[in-house]
């Protein structure tokens, strides 16, 4: 197994709740998310066609309820592909509809004396 090597980001008080930085690491690219305090890391690529799933949009979704009740959740914990839409979890990169198994590559990420780094 290789080894991974720490690759700082950007500082903590750069990302902003609800802000994204889109990086390169080692030819790779991965984009980084705040999400009420908690930061998340995920390969800039949809696993339905490649697209680059970090530019798309954050937000939220419809969740199962019972017939005629509508529930809405998941706000801001949701990224959409820009290409086909297809909705992943930021935090675990599961995608929210496919039932497939595919999902985003997501990547470990810490502070570490107020850097924001990704275990890569």
């Amino acid at each position: 197994m290789a080894t991974r090597a720490l690759h700082v980001v950007c500082p903590a008080d750069e990302l902003a709740p609800g802000a994204r930085r889109i990086v390169d690491v080692d030819g790779v690219s991965i984009g980084v998310f705040n999400i009420d305090g908690s930061y998340h890391a995920v390969r800039n690529l949809c696993p339905h066609r490649g697209g680059p799933l970090c530019e798309g949009t954050i937000g939220g979704t419809m969740l199962p309820s019972e017939p005629q009740t509508y529930r809405f959740g998941m706000d801001g914990r949701l990224l959409r592909c820009p290409w086909h839409g297809w909705e992943i979890d930021i935090a675990t990169g599961t995608s929210a509809l496919n039932r497939s198994g595919r999902r985003a590559r997501t990547y470990p990420v810490s502070v570490i004396d107020g850097q924001v780094v990704i275990e890569a």
